[in-house]
């Protein structure tokens, strides 16, 4: 594939180089059944999977000047599946706190929840009614660090009581951010969570 115009999306060559080394470690440990180091520069995929989250588009709606959104996907999917989108997120994350002064790991974080509406296709059984807003669709909660920087998420309906959402939040919390010592919560968690 020859040089294309780029994206707003794009990643800049700074932001690159500090996720590629994960990228081709990852391509590393899953060299291709036919031996072949792949078709599309890993660089594109990413810049693909960037267009999707920014733009909403559908996977087959991708620009016909990106990789084939059958290959774009099964990285996603992957990387997905594997966690290696989490370690992204996770290195960043360390890299944004370093520079802001603080600590890599972070010591507290902020729980919330937020009730959206769902589409009138999704599934009624991940869907419900949330008494206190009058809202039907989904319940998101996350845990952020004192910079917003995103710790946790949860997505239940929107029937699903925050003290039981800000349970599963901590339990994640504690599983993969073992420095944490300290939760901030408004009323709407009760005494459950505190």
């Amino acid at each position: 594939m020859g040089e294309r115009e780029p994206y707003l999306s794009d990643l800049s060559d700074g932001r690159w180089a500090l996720i590629e080394p994960v990228i081709a470690a990852w391509k590393q440990r899953h060299p291709s059944v036919s031996g072949h180091q792949g078709r599309y520069a890993m660089r594109e995929i990413v810049n693909a999977i960037l267009y999707q989250a920014r733009t909403g588009c559908q996977w087959r709606y991708l620009p016909h000047d990106l990789p084939p959104h059958t290959a774009v996907y099964y990285y996603f999917a992957a990387w997905r599946d594997d966690g290696t989108d989490q370690t992204i997120h996770d290195l960043l994350r360390c890299q944004v706190r370093e520079r802001a002064g603080r600590r890599e790991d972070p010591s507290a974080v902020v729980l919330d929840t937020q009730t959206v509406h769902a589409s009138i296709n999704a599934p009624a059984s991940t869907t419900g009614l949330d008494a206190g807003k009058k809202s039907r669709g989904r319940k998101r909660g996350i845990a952020s660090d004192v910079l917003g920087l995103v710790i946790a998420v949860v997505v239940t309906a929107a029937s699903v009581h925050d003290n039981a959402i800000g349970i599963a939040l901590l339990d994640k919390v504690a599983i993969d951010n073992p420095s944490v010592t300290r939760a901030w919560v408004d009323a709407g968690f009760k005494n459950a969570v505190t």
